[in-house]
């Protein structure tokens, strides 16, 4: 993973698991390690790129979007799944998604399985069209142990304020 030869040979991950098990600072450090190679990174998270498509859709300048992020050699997409969207939501991800296929590689951080894609993108046939992509030149890591931050929460009096 950390050689990036993936990112030559335009394949992807998934980093699984629940909140808090450092998906997202994995997803970061992949993005640094890419620019500091010479490579081109973007890290956004699903939400705000949905909120950030629709924006683009209503000014007409949608395809403009899509290209912008075709050009990056790294697309980061962060808490797929943490919030819902709208069926117009799901098919403006979908096409990001899916125009990384075979022309440039993702990491997208999620703590939603495979089988239950079709509820965040609100269309069973986007997920499964999604999933079918995205594990022919992907890999699943999976995120387990404790939250760090439940590990070392202040609230809980697991850590010393300082």
């Amino acid at each position: 993973m950390l050689g990036l030869e993936w990112l030559g040979q335009k394949q992807d991950f998934v980093f699984h698991g629940p909140t808090g098990r450092g998906k997202t600072h994995l997803a970061i450090a992949l993005g640094m390690l890419a620019v500091d190679a010479g490579k081109s990174a973007r890290f956004l998270s699903c939400a705000q790129l949905v909120f950030d498509l629709k924006a683009a859709k209503e000014r007409g300048r949608l395809d403009e979007r899509y290209q912008e992020l075709s050009k990056v050699d790294l697309l980061i997409l962060d808490e797929f799944g943490y919030i819902p969207l709208d069926s117009d939501g799901g098919r403006l991800l979908f096409q990001v998604m899916s125009n990384c296929y075979e022309r440039q590689s993702m990491v997208l951080t999620t703590n939603i399985e495979f089988g239950k894609w079709g509820t965040v993108l609100a269309d069973d046939k986007l997920a499964s069209a999604l999933v079918d992509r995205i594990v022919h030149h992907g890999r699943l890591v999976e995120f387990k142990g404790e939250s760090r931050r439940v590990t070392d929460s202040l609230m809980l009096g697991n850590r010393k304020e300082g």
